[in-house]
């Protein structure tokens, strides 16, 4: 708790103890994430405002966003990326900071976290040329086709929920945790549509629980994905797949 109080004084507060930094001091001791209670989080060099409460961004989304950036530093070319369940907005954001030949669509279903990716997209001073936000559920409202899919979708099983923190299911939103019974509804409309929507040699990047490595390989067999190779994350467990739409 003191550290956090520290990094809460400097990083909000500048050092200054005023009457609201004793009240955020008591959101802390209440388990409120720190993140939440700061106002923001910093995500591959960009800073990521949570106002409007959406899931705070991860360690693990940070790394395999990183392996996609440094991809990507090779591409040539202009390229259509999707930001599916994009919550809010880090992980398009930090593709566009990057990549400067990069196009995002920014793709969410909550309209609360629609007017998040606005605000974000404004404060990292991104061009509006280069990216749209859509309202949609899944790929209900998104056309044509993208070279790069990136998808952080809710996954957590109901049925894990005693294994999360205490303080994320009091204080972040269920709707961008759990992925129902299983943690794999939202991933087999994800899947059953995805490959349509990838361009010749596209790719898609998936996250998902580490528990799932065999039932996501399931999917992905039933739906037809022939290349595909799960990677572990910084602490060693599975966490994302990379599907190639080789031609």
């Amino acid at each position: 708790m003191e550290k956090e109080i520290e990094w809460l004084l400097r990083e909000k507060y500048n050092g200054k103890s005023t009457k609201q930094f004793y009240k955020d001091i008591e959101r802390l001791k209440m388990g409120e994430p720190l993140d939440y209670v700061i106002g923001f989080a910093e995500f591959l060099g960009c800073k990521i405002d949570l106002s409007c409460k959406p899931l705070i961004p991860r360690p693990e989304t940070e790394y395999w966003v990183g392996k996609v950036i440094e991809e990507l530093k090779l591409a040539k070319g202009k390229m259509q990326i999707l930001d599916i369940f994009s919550g809010s907005g880090c992980i398009g954001i930090s593709i566009m900071r990057h990549i400067k030949n990069a196009n995002i669509v920014f793709a969410e279903k909550d309209k609360k976290y629609v007017k998040q990716i606005k605000i974000n997209t404004k404060i990292n001073k991104l061009p509006s040329r280069r990216y749209k936000i859509i309202q949609s559920d899944v790929f209900n409202n998104i056309k044509g086709k993208y070279d790069y899919i990136l998808a952080n979708p809710p996954y957590i099983s109901t049925k894990r929920a005693n294994k999360i923190q205490k303080s994320v299911l009091q204080h972040e939103p269920r709707v961008a945790l759990f992925g129902g019974e299983d943690g794999l509804s939202l991933i087999r409309r994800f899947l059953a549509a995805a490959k349509n929507r990838l361009t010749p040699n596209g790719k898609i990047y998936m996250e998902f629980d580490y528990v799932q490595k065999k039932d996501i390989e399931k999917l992905l067999q039933k739906f037809g994905y022939k290349n595909y190779q799960f990677h572990k994350d910084q602490y060693g467990r599975a966490r994302y797949v990379v599907i190639e739409n080789k031609i």
